[in-house]
Formats: C-alpha cells, structure tokens, sequence
C-alpha cells in the first residue's frame, strides 16, 4: 500500500504544484511525520522533490518533472492492480483510498495500458479467507488499522485463557493468514504477536512513537513463525505411505510433515510406497491426524502409537463385519 502511497503523492504535486506537508497528510490521510518520510524516500529514489523551508512553505516538483508511469511493462501495470487486495483493504477501512489511489495511478498510465486493471480484474481474484470461517473482520481491526497507519500508541484488552489483561502497545503492523489477523506491536524492546479476534477493546492512549525504520515486518513474521513450528513440532513418527496416502497427507498433517514425506516419495519401495519421519505436535494429535488416511498408513514407529492404531483399526474392522 506503500507503494500507492507515493506514487499518489507524487501525482498530487504534479496536478497542484506545492503542497504543504499538513495538506499531503490530510489529502492521503496519513500523519506528517509519514508525508516526511515518504518525501525522502521518494528523494533517495531519484524523483526530484524540493522543500521550500519557512512559514507558507511546502513540497513542490523540480525542472517541471512529470511521470505517466511511461517505464512499467504491462505485465507491471497489471501486477500492480492485483497488488490492492480490496478484500483485506476494505476490512481494515482503507477500501475508498485504495480506490481513490488505483483512480489517480490509472489517470497516470499511458493509453496503451489503461485496460490494465480490467485484464486483471477479470482474471484473478484473491479470496484470502479459509474454508468454512467467519469472513466477517473482527471488530478492532479498524482502529488497529488507523493506529497502525499513525503511528499511534494503543491500549489493548485481550483475552488470554481465561482471563483479560490490559497492555499499551505500539502497533507495527497487521498479517493476514489464512483469514485471520494478526497484529505486531512492540512492547518495550520486543515484539509481540496478538490475534485481533481475541482483542476485545483499543483505546488510544493520545501519544505517538517513534517507528524503528530498521523493523521488516515481513521478516519479522517469518522468522516469529518458524519459531512457533518448531516449538509445537515436538515429536517425530515413523511411517509408511501408500501413494493415496502420500497425495491425501496435506488434508490431514502439517506443512512440513508434507515436506518430508514428500523428499522421502524419491526412494519409493517395489510397492510404490514410502518411508518416512514426520514431525508432529504430539502423539495425541498424530494418532488423530493418521486416522484420517485409514489403510492409506503403516505406523513403524514409536511402538505406542502403532500398537493404538492397529487397536483402533481392530475396533473399526468388527464395526464392518
């Protein structure tokens, strides 16, 4: 969204001339120490930005620079498009400067390219929601989503087991997965992941932070994931998989569980089956999990867990006599 951002404020100059950096926040709907740093961004990118200092003062384009967007490809102008995410956008309220951006970048583009956006919008749409959930935003997810675009230090109540706590938090970022949201906050010298749909309240505190440039949001959310895998991946089963067993495993274990049958399925035996040691939450969740593929598996090891499948296959194969 960034990315539409500057390229609306920079056609905002073109179209008017000079602008203060208080009308650019306003007109972006953004705060000023944003308007600031989008400036040198725009300024380290070659695009010639000039302030004039003092009272009446504001930002104004060089040498009568002017862009159409004259260097995108088609391909570029119709990945940018897609870029928008309405869906998500719309849940977080930003579904109008999301329009009004794609309104101005459309304006800019040259004739040749301005049926980029219906070429895309008739071939893709994102639909970021999982199967069977509730598609409908969670209620915080707005004024996280302002505070977020502000800079604005929060107070948050979350439910956490059973009980409520209460913390002051400064919102980096929001994640999308799988349909749910997450926000990224720091909390003193750390980072902290909470799921929006368990904040049950935001509440701005009337101060501001200063952001940490250095903060990358997206590694962030990788690493803090990865994290989390290993951390619930704690024990490991050894397993043989029919080919059906092999091809239905990512409807019942997790990604990487997947990953390593899926190395093992180059070493098949003479029946076309394969070998393989999965990582799993527990014993517990993995004898719930293999149920699922019936004859498709043969737990070889831990003894435990083989012995309670062939138990329950027992118990299943009387049910059908």
């Amino acid at each position: 969204m960034r990315a539409s951002r500057l390229i609306s404020l920079v056609l905002l100059l073109q179209s008017r001339g000079e602008m203060t950096a208080a009308e650019l926040a306003e007109e972006l709907e953004v705060s000023e120490r944003t308007v600031y740093r989008d400036v040198e961004a725009l300024s380290a990118a070659g695009v010639p930005v000039y302030a004039d200092r003092g009272p009446g003062g504001g930002y104004r384009l060089l040498g009568g620079y002017r862009t159409r967007l004259t260097g995108l490809t088609r391909e570029e102008a119709e990945a940018l498009f897609l870029a928008g995410l309405r869906g998500p956008a719309g849940d977080m309220g930003l579904a109008d400067a999301v329009a009004t951006a794609e309104l101005k970048v459309r304006a800019a583009l040259p004739s040749v390219l301005r049926d980029a956006p219906l070429r895309a919008g008739q071939r893709f749409h994102l639909d970021a929601p999982g199967w069977f959930g509730d598609a409908t935003p969670p209620a915080p997810l707005r004024d996280l989503a302002r505070a977020v675009w502000t800079d604005e230090r929060v107070e948050i109540r979350y439910r956490r087991r059973d009980e409520e706590v209460a913390r002051t938090v400064e919102p980096y970022g929001l994640v999308l997965k799988n349909g749910g949201w997450y926000l990224v906050a720091r909390i003193g010298r750390g980072h902290r992941t909470y799921r929006v749909d368990r904040i049950t309240e935001v509440a701005p505190t009337g101060g501001h932070f200063v952001r940490d440039e250095a903060f990358d949001l997206a590694e962030f959310w990788r690493e803090s994931t990865a994290a989390f895998l290993r951390g619930m991946l704690r024990d490991e089963v050894t397993v043989r998989l029919s080919p059906a067993g092999l091809r239905s495993l990512r409807f019942h274990l997790d990604t990487h569980a997947v990953e390593r049958a899926q190395e093992a399925a180059r070493r098949p035996d003479a029946d076309g089956w394969v070998t393989a040691v999965l990582p799993v939450e527990s014993l517990d969740v993995a004898f719930t999990q293999l149920l699922g593929l019936g004859p498709e598996v043969e737990v070889l090891e831990p003894a435990g867990l083989r012995a309670r499948m062939a138990e329950a296959a027992e118990r299943a194969a009387k049910l059908y006599r």
